[in-house]
């Protein structure tokens, strides 16, 4: 009975597996014995009690059966081996249940061994054998650290080296290069001792002599770089080392070695695959920049039509349509405008307006409207303007008959374009050209014309007829277009301006000095603006304020000869000469050739005393313009101080020819000739100066005592012409008495008059003053051979105008010569006259 009972529970624990699923062996693995569910443990009284107490912690008790985790198979009656169940009901590793095989199992459990059936404790981590030793140092003297440690001060080097170039420090950056490839070649040769040269970094290698490459080629040392560049060119090791010669291109293109830079160029170029499209086009715009400094305009406009039906780009379009126009092709100048206007600027505007009034798309509207994608932007935007606006300034005088019908052709081709807005700047443009022919009707048509349009251009047109009416002196016409301009755009700085010249120009200084202000709240770079009005200040006689204006000035333009010789004038009006010789000076090394500031500081040395540095300046001042009388006189008084009296006598003739109606000039050569003991051609001078003014007292004076001192027979004739000539100047003068005590009021009102404007230092009579004490000081009729005292010679020269770069400038954005052009305004060369 016991024997059926076991056969029984034995029976039990075997599965069939079923006929409909016998292809599925792995059926089941989803069953799950209850025994673990553990969502149910906290109901599971038994469970509890075992948590609670040490009743779970006993051992279960097991049979004396192997150490193997493998149950022995048990023989049945039916003579097949079934596993028997563990004591907790799990089925055992390799038992079948429910007609599948469990699957074998590690056959030790993590953790648990032998010892703990003999009661060890429980240590799964190996606690118990305390820390680990530490880790073995590592030995500092070893070959592989210091190769490590000297890898680390090469990288280091290279990194500062770099540094330093971006710092602009370029010796510096050169020094740390060459010391990184000192250390480089010092650690090759410790790991070839070491290791195997399989081993060798190549990628320091590269970078350190790429690095040393650079920085010899911005230091302008062109023979060490193309040496560096090519160690690591003929390195077969270097991967991809060929594009390389680009940079040796470019080196032989600043060296002007046309032909070898277009050699290298195109060995870069076969260097590069066709995938890596933009580094061929990249390339062949260099070939083609060369080909234009070489001349071989032909071969560039091969090179860039490529690149045009590749990739077009602004610059390639730009170069083509200035190659084209070297050619003297017109119609290939109008495709390749065409060309240039065609090109994509790849800019989405719209995504700098708000479509909708939700909040956090307008913060993020507001958030990308000035950030660094939108100034490359804009940079881009004024990048192709230019451009077109180039071009087009460029072809339009050539492609048709007259310039006026090129640069229609041009507006209509950019209206039907992308940049419609730049077709009025043209117009402007033509405009300028048709001043630059003097045709000012034609120019104030057009102006006028573009006056009526939107407010940008209508203010740029309005300043320009402004500026031309200044030049003309119709200034309530300047004043009528500058306030046109104003009122068209109140923040264009050129109109603010040219309303304050306009009103400078009526007196009103004060009012002038507040436009420029507002032109230079609205652009604080408006040279223009700072220039008048330090010359405003200086009207109103504020000059400290008008010497910091001048100072700031001078920051921003620094070889301006304008603004030295302003600062050096202020200077002379605060009564300092040796600041205005020190900044006058300056102005010469500027202009070295410019006779006013030569004769300026002709003037400052003389009142200081210094003759000869007077004599030299004047003298220089004379050799460029021999036309100056006061400059001529000065000398000739010079000479006649210093006693040569022949010298004297050439500078005096040049006056007589200059001004031949002015008796004085022969009086004084003649004089000249009689204090050197020419008394013959004192003689001769004298007759003809009479036979040119026969009433001249002073010449028959020295006519009668020459004469006489000569035995001449002359005299008495010459005597009897000079009694006469007294008589009647002494009847003219009593005439003259008699009117002057008939009008004894207003003579005495002319008189007061006179001698205010005499205290002046600037007047318009000084000029005469100082020639008549000149004359003066020459010896009269009874002393014919004394010479003139250092007191009674005054050759000083006042000019406080300067030369003629006083006046107010007109407002403009960029000067208009041959080579440059304006965009809007008028050039700042433009001076009211």
């Amino acid at each position: 009975m016991k024997y059926t009972n076991t056969k029984v529970q034995m029976m039990q624990n075997v599965h069939l597996a079923p006929e409909t699923d016998e292809d599925d062996l792995y059926s089941g693995y989803n069953d799950y014995n209850p025994i673990y569910d553990i969502e149910e443990l906290e109901n599971d009284a038994a469970f509890q009690q075992a948590v609670r107490t040490s009743h779970g912690r006993r051992p279960p008790i097991t049979a004396k059966i192997s150490s193997t985790a493998v149950t022995r198979p048990i023989a049945t009656g039916y003579g097949s081996k079934t596993s028997l169940a563990s004591s907790i009901g799990r089925p055992m590793t390799g038992a079948i249940q429910d007609g599948v095989t469990r699957p074998m199992t590690a056959v030790r459990a993590a953790g648990f061994t032998k010892a703990a059936l003999r009661g060890s404790a429980f240590d799964p981590l190996s606690q118990s054998r305390g820390p680990a030793p530490p880790l073995e140092a590592k030995k500092k003297d070893s070959p592989e650290e210091k190769i490590k440690q000297l890898e680390k001060e090469v990288n280091e080097l290279v990194e500062e080296s770099c540094i330093a170039n971006s710092c602009g420090d370029l010796k510096l950056a050169l020094e740390k290069a060459k010391d990184a490839g000192r250390k480089e070649r010092v650690l090759v040769r410790q790991r070839e001792q070491v290791t195997t040269p399989e081993n060798i970094n190549l990628d320091l290698t590269y970078s350190v002599l790429f690095n040393l490459a650079s920085q010899y080629s911005v230091n302008e040392m062109y023979a060490e770089a193309l040496n560096t560049y090519q160690v690591i060119v003929k390195n077969k090791m270097f991967s991809n080392a060929g594009i390389l010669k680009m940079n040796m291109g470019n080196i032989y293109l600043k060296q002007r070695n046309y032909s070898k830079a277009i050699k290298f160029y195109r060995m870069a170029l076969d260097q590069v695959s066709s995938v890596n499209n933009q580094m061929r086009i990249k390339i062949m715009q260099n070939i083609g920049v060369t080909f234009i400094q070489a001349g071989q305009y032909s071969d560039a406009i091969n090179s860039y039509e490529h690149i045009m039906s590749m990739a077009p780009n602004l610059k390639a379009g730009y170069n083509l349509t200035i190659c084209y126009f070297a050619v003297g092709d017109r119609e290939k100048m109008k495709k390749a405008f065409q060309k240039l206007i065609a090109v994509p600027l790849e800019i989405d505007e719209d995504k700098y307006i708000s479509p909708s009034d939700d909040p956090h798309t307008n913060l993020v509207t507001e958030a990308i409207k000035n950030d660094h994608l939108r100034q490359m932007e804009h940079e881009r935007r004024a990048m192709a303007e230019k451009y077109i606006m180039t071009s087009a300034k460029l072809i339009a005088p050539v492609i048709e008959t007259s310039f006026a019908a090129g640069y229609d052709w041009c507006v209509e081709v950019v209206k039907a374009s992308q940049y419609v807005e730049l077709a009025n700047d043209l117009e402007i443009n033509k405009a300028v050209t048709y001043l630059r022919q003097k045709d000012y009707n034609q120019a104030v048509e057009i102006l006028k014309v573009l006056e009526k349009k939107d407010s940008r251009v209508k203010s740029a047109a309005a300043t320009n007829l402004s500026a031309l009416y200044y030049m003309g002196k119709d200034f309530a016409q300047a004043s009528s277009y500058a306030d046109i301009a104003v009122n068209s755009d109140r923040y264009n700085p050129a109109a603010l301006t040219n309303k304050g010249n306009t009103v400078f120009a009526n007196g009103d200084y004060e009012k002038a000095a507040e436009f420029y202000k507002e032109a230079l709240r609205n652009d604080s770079s408006c040279t223009e603006a700072l220039y008048n009005i330090g010359l405003t200040y200086e009207k109103l006689n504020r000059l400290d304020e008008a010497l910091d204006c001048f100072l700031k000035l001078h920051a921003i333009l620094r070889n301006s000869a304008e603004v030295l010789y302003q600062i050096a004038n202020i200077y002379e009006l605060m009564e300092n000469p040796s600041q205005a010789i020190e900044w006058l000076m300056q102005v010469v090394s500027v202009i070295p050739t410019d006779p006013q500031v030569l004769s300026k500081l002709g003037e400052l040395y003389d009142r200081e005393g210094d003759k000869s540095q007077a004599f030299q300046y004047y003298y220089e001042s004379y050799r460029y313009f021999p036309c100056n009388i006061e400059v001529i006189e000065w000398l000739g008084a010079y000479y006649i101080d210093t006693q040569f009296w022949e010298k004297a006598i050439q500078y005096f003739e040049r006056a007589s020819l200059i001004q031949p109606t002015q008796v004085k000039w022969q009086l004084m050569v003649a004089s000249c000739f009689r204090r050197s003991g020419n008394y013959q051609k004192a003689l001769d001078t004298y007759k003809d100066t009479h036979r040119k003014f026969p009433e001249n007292v002073e010449c028959l004076r020295f006519l009668v005592r020459l004469c006489t001192d000569l035995g001449l027979k002359d005299a008495q004739e010459y005597a009897r012409k000079l009694k006469k000539l007294e008589k009647m100047k002494e009847i003219r003068e009593q005439r003259i008495k008699s009117g002057r005590d008939g009008s004894g009021g207003s003579r005495g009102k002319r008189e007061g008059s006179a001698s205010s404007d005499s205290g002046q230092n600037y007047s318009a009579s000084s000029k005469g003053e100082r020639l008549n004490a000149r004359l003066r000081a020459l010896p009269g009729t009874n002393e014919p051979y004394e010479s003139s005292s250092n007191k009674e010679i005054d050759a000083s020269y006042v000019d406080p105008l300067g030369p003629q770069i006083e006046r107010p400038k007109t407002a403009a954005k960029k000067r208009i010569d041959e080579d440059d052009f304006a965009d809007e305004e008028l050039g700042d060369d433009l001076l009211p006259e």
